[in-house]
């Protein structure tokens, strides 16, 4: 009864309002019902996902994190809105006033739309599209557009600095994004979410995509990129304050501010369930109902997100850059060939060779960029000590 509760409930409301609507009007008001529990959960989540993150990080870091405010600190985030919206609102001299304000409402805009496509259990996606995973990473690139517009109508340099760098490092990163969902494609024989999650239902997570060699490489991959596109550390070199003091959102405060923030929240969110949907088992679990199950292995992979930011310090944006193309490009096409391996040479003898094969793909990787690392560019150059000498 508790695992379908949220659908009964959809389906109590249709079912009252199908005595005064009918066809295309009651499909709408289902589209509506979805839409609507969409925002008024993503708010909400966002709001604990800060006062998570700032615990958890005050832990790490031996602090306490946010204790005043309500109990154990539960009301800062009420307190935290309260403040954006009274902050005061400054718009640059020089800005494109229109694009400006846009762009921060234009960055929220795919944060939410991915929701649409995300299974938070069983029956409980919004919108069950035959093309799911290509609609997901479709949307989350539209990011890109927001970001770079407001960089550019900020007038600032920091600010454009920052703006270019996020899209360089985010048109860089889709590329083994897209390779590392093509092997999870290949096994499910669909791009529907709904569809890869059942298909690894089971117990005990004996299907999970993640127990197989090309599955946890392309979860790493999936991971990793995913975190870039989001901006997260130690990904954050377009916002990073050591070099372009806040990067593309130096030049907003007040709630344009915090739009930026709800939108990088809320894609870590979703990367990270899209994440469990498609190689944790999405909403498969014995006994807990399946939406429960889904939001705890969708806050465990959230948890390491936030475990990276409290322990690593920021890449360089050329290290990015670098990772990024002579490191999980390789790989990334590699575990294509590890998943061939696996699906056309059935059994023990297919999972062993995928997974011989997977190992020597990155030692192979691994080693050719360590060979490399003794110059930041890639090249083995000696620093002379003293200028017109040799080292």
């Amino acid at each position: 009864m508790l695992d379908q509760i949220f659908v009964r409930l959809k389906e109590m409301i249709l079912l009252g309002a199908g005595r005064f609507l009918s066809g295309p009007l009651l499909d709408l008001l289902s589209m509506l019902i979805n839409m609507i529990a969409i925002l008024l959960f993503a708010p909400l989540l966002m709001m604990y996902l800060t006062w998570l993150e700032r615990k958890l990080i005050a832990r790490i870091q031996d602090r306490w994190g946010p204790n005043r405010v309500g109990p154990w600190g539960l009301l800062q985030p009420i307190a935290d809105g309260i403040k954006m919206v009274l902050k005061e609102d400054i718009t640059p001299a020089a800005a494109d006033r229109v694009l400006h304000v846009i762009a921060p409402v234009l960055i929220v805009i795919p944060a939410l739309m991915m929701f649409g496509v995300i299974p938070f259990g069983r029956n409980m996606v919004a919108v069950d599209l035959n093309i799911g995973i290509f609609f997901f990473i479709s949307i989350s690139a539209l990011a890109t557009m927001a970001v770079v517009m407001a960089g550019w109508s900020s007038r600032s340099k920091y600010s454009l600095l920052g703006g270019m760098r996020a899209a360089a490092q985010i048109v860089s990163y889709e590329v083994p994004l897209g390779l590392s969902l093509i092997p999870v494609i290949m096994f499910a024989g669909s791009l529907s979410t709904r569809t890869i999650a059942e298909a690894q239902s089971g117990w005990f997570g004996m299907h999970w995509y993640v127990l197989h060699p090309w599955g946890f490489l392309g979860f790493l991959i999936f991971m990793i990129t995913g975190i870039a596109e989001v901006n997260r550390t130690p990904f954050d070199t377009p916002e990073g304050e050591s070099e372009l003091v806040g990067g593309y959102h130096t030049e907003y405060s007040g709630m344009k501010f915090a739009l930026f923030q709800m939108a990088e929240f809320l894609s870590a969110f979703a990367i990270s369930a899209m994440a469990a949907t498609l190689f944790l088992g999405g909403w498969n679990g014995p006994i807990l109902p399946s939406w429960l199950w889904f939001m705890l292995k969708s806050m465990a992979v959230f948890f390491v997100l936030i475990w990276l930011r409290g322990t690593f310090p920021r890449f360089r944006i050329d290290q990015v850059m670098a990772f990024a193309w002579k490191f999980l490009l390789p790989l990334a096409l590699a575990n294509v060939f590890a998943a061939a391996i696996d699906y056309y040479i059935t059994g023990l003898l297919g999972y062993a060779l995928s997974w011989f094969f997977v190992l020597l793909c990155f030692f192979t990787v691994w080693a050719i960029n360590s060979r490399q690392s003794a110059h930041p560019y890639g090249t083995d150059v000696s620093i002379s000590p003293l200028p017109g000498r040799a080292a």
